[in-house]
């Protein structure tokens, strides 16, 4: 045994160990399972691989796409997993939403995959994950989007026919049979059953144990024939459902058990239930609801103010349609849709607070005459009236008064009913829900960015700049606001390059909300809308509630975005280029910089460098120019796969550091900073797998640390073989 020799083949195997490599998010190293949404190393697991081409392989097969994509927050809704089949399988299929709501799925003849959508209490986009292993695991996801119940298309409700006899029922001159209608292809069954469940909202208001429930309570009918159509004639129900004056029917399959949840059905609108009081409703209706007006008003007298943190109303009706940010049309009160203000006669259009306020989660109602001018409830009974419960609900949802389109109807709906349609005592609700003047309203400052492109500012100073790159059009501190907008040369009909440039893409974002951007797609004169970085469909729906904002779509030609500080903006096509619109209430004064200019009522200080320099209203078009590229912006700048980032400013001057996770080695430079050209000083590194310094030279070390081990035993071997020679040759 030679130490050399010994030495060397440890050192050998040194160099032969492998680092500690990387470690995948979730699911297992080239696979998308349990890691959806994921950026990270070369099999990317985040819609935009599409485009950049580094999907992993099973990217369709876990990150899901289902169709249709939307559907009523009473649930019901049956969807298929698209890509994805399953044609012999073993184990159930159960869809997660929230983590916490499952329903089960299922599989049909043809191998693809079901789900079906649960009860919420909310809309938006819900997160789901899919087991195709009875519940064992759930390694696939996708995003349901939830929508509030009257923008749901009536084809995927049951219509009460005669909608009104429906909740004047039992009350003077309105008795008889109801209808009840459906499209019958929707539920694939021979034999339906039609029940009836109510909604509440139980303990203290504005406490703790405040909850929503729905309540399956009894069946109209069952294993009716699926023919699409119900005439029946209602009887007072008994005594113990009599206290839910709110519900909906439920249509669905006879196969199900009574009261069965999260099962394929059809929902009606939610409306009061008139037609299922009792007696002493239907032989003194007046009596009856005058009764619960009375009691109404003594809870709303022990309930806080809320009347007091509502935005005031627009003046006129042109200025309520303009003020897209604060403001949107109620779909119940719409001049583009005829007119139907069934609630306020006398109206011809109104419009609701966009945002529930801060505190209580209300909302605010003003409508307007077909003069224009504001209708108040001092004049008529017909006027606007401010909602306890906004009617669009508020984040977080689910609980009381938040909850989408039901708290409204419990606080601020059916008592309507109970003072003014059931009963002569109005003046009592009125008190309570009087219209807001506009006393203290101000019109929100706009300012617009059109044509190759055109200017002009929120102190009215206008100018053209013909920068090419990416541009900040505002930056608002108060709220951590940005929007960013991309200018690119248009293109002549010979197809060469204009020496012009206009406004081909807008990005958006608010303080940790989504990031939205609307851009040309393809140079078609068409909008595509991308949802952090994901492009989305307006296919099923026109509105979406997203983070910290909302999104409406007219057609693919304009696009408003409503922010949660009640900015706006509104986005369209014009010719080859961008018209971009942006609204801001006046708590933004003294609060803005960008091309858009400084919101201070002087238009003297619109075109401010950076340095604090400002340039006069009369400079020149080099100086203006000057100004423009002052807010050159570099545009977002991807983390390294395997890595991340330190800095999320991508404006002139403003540095990114780059760091690698553990295992990884950083390839290229460890900073970049955004130069006055609008492109950073350094593309973004790279992270290679590598040995961690530490952990080589802790190998190292432990390795000769061995060595000596082994040398010193071998020593003493040696020298004890050497004595026990020496010993055993002695006389």
């Amino acid at each position: 045994m030679k130490l050399p020799v010994l030495l060397w083949a440890l050192l050998l195997l040194l160099a032969t160990v492998p680092g500690p490599g990387p470690r995948p998010a979730g699911g297992a190293k080239g696979t998308c399972s349990s890691r959806c949404g994921d950026r990270d190393g070369l099999c990317s697991c985040h819609p935009t691989c599409s485009g950049l081409r580094t999907c992993c392989s099973d990217f369709r097969d876990f990150c899901l796409e289902i169709s249709p994509y939307s559907g009523s927050m009473m649930g019901g809704k049956d969807f298929v997993v698209q890509h994805l089949s399953w044609l012999d399988p073993t184990d159930g299929v159960i869809c997660r939403f929230k983590e916490s709501i499952q329903t089960l799925g299922h599989v049909d003849s043809s191998g693809h995959v079901h789900c079906v959508s649960p009860l919420l209490y909310e809309t938006g986009r819900i997160p789901f994950t899919l087991s195709l292993d009875n519940g064992r695991s759930f390694p696939r996801s996708g995003t349901w989007l939830a929508v509030h119940p009257s923008k749901v298309a009536e084809t995927e409700k049951s219509q009460l026919v005669n909608q009104t006899r429906w909740q004047y029922y039992g009350t003077a001159d309105t008795t008889g049979n109801l209808t009840l209608t459906w499209q019958a292809s929707v539920l694939p069954t021979e034999a339906v059953t039609i029940e009836l469940w109510g909604y509440e909202e139980t303990g203290k208001p504005y406490s703790g144990e405040w909850t929503a429930k729905w309540s399956y309570l009894y069946p109209l009918v069952t294993n009716l024939p699926n023919s699409g159509f119900f005439n029946f004639t209602p009887k007072p129900a008994p005594q113990k459902y009599q206290r839910w004056e709110v519900g909906a029917l439920r249509i669905s399959s006879s196969k199900y058990y009574a009261g069965e949840k999260d099962v394929h059905a059809l929902w009606s609108d939610e409306h009061a239930l008139a037609w299922h009081l009792g007696a002493d409703f239907q032989e003194d209706p007046v009596a009856w609801a005058r009764a619960q007006c009375l009691a109404w008003e003594e809870l709303e007298d022990q309930l806080p103010n809320f009347l007091e943190e509502l935005p005031d109303c627009p003046c006129t009706l042109a200025q309520a349609r303009a003020d897209s940010g604060r403001f949107h049309t109620d779909y119940g009160c719409d001049i583009e849709r005829g007119s139907v203000c069934t609630y306020h006669p006398g109206s011809v259009h109104c419009v609701r607070s966009v945002q529930a306020s801060p505190r209580y989660a209300s909302g605010q109602q003003c409508c307007y005459t077909e003069a224009g001018t504001q209708l108040l409830t001092a004049d008529s009974t017909g006027g606007s009236t401010p909602d306890r419960g906004h009617d669009w609900g508020a984040p977080p949802f689910r609980t009381p008064p938040r909850v989408p389109g039901l708290s409204h109807w419990l606080y601020d709906v059916i008592s309507f009913y109970h003072c003014c349609l059931w009963a002569p005592d109005c003046s009592r609700y009125m008190r309570r829900r009087p219209s807001s003047d506009c006393r203290s309203y101000r019109p929100p400052r706009l300012a617009f960015a059109f044509g190759d492109p055109h200017f002009i500012t929120f102190d009215g100073a206008n100018f053209t700049f013909n920068g090419r790159g990416e541009y900040v059009l505002l930056e608002a501190p108060l709220t951590n606001l940005r929007v960013q907008g991309r200018a690119e040369p248009g293109t002549t009909p010979e197809g060469t390059q204009d020496r012009g440039t206009g406004l081909t893409a807008v990005a958006v974002q608010e303080g940790n909300s989504d990031v939205v951007e609307v851009r040309l797609a393809g140079g078609a004169g068409v909008l595509e809308v991308l949802l952090n970085q994901e492009v989305l469909s307006f296919t099923e729906q026109s509105w979406m509630d997203l983070k910290g904002m909302f999104l409406s779509a007219a057609a693919e030609e304009s696009i408003s975005i409503m922010l949660s500080s009640g900015a706006g903006l509104e986005v369209s096509v014009q010719g080859p280029f961008l018209s971009v619109a942006v609204l801001l209430p006046e708590k933004f004064l003294t609060h803005t910089r960008g091309l858009l200019g400084t919101l201070n009522d002087d238009p003297k200080d619109d075109f401010t460098l950076r340095n604090g320099m400002v340039l006069p209203p009369s400079s020149s078009s080099r100086e203006l120019f000057r100004f423009g590229a002052d807010l050159r912006s570099c545009g977002w700048l991807a983390p390294p796969p395997n890595g991340h980032k330190e800095g999320i400013s991508y404006l002139m001057g403003s540095t990114v550091y780059f760091h690698c996770n553990s295992g990884y080695s950083l390839v290229g430079a460890e900073t970049s900073t955004c130069q006055a050209d609008g492109t950073w000083s350094r593309p973004t590194p790279t992270c290679q797998p590598g040995r961690s310094y530490a952990v080589l030279l802790s190998i190292i070390f432990g390795g000769l640390g061995v060595v000596a081990l082994v040398a010193l035993i071998y020593v003493l071997l040696r020298r004890r073989k050497s004595h026990m020679t020496s010993w055993g040759s002695q006389p």
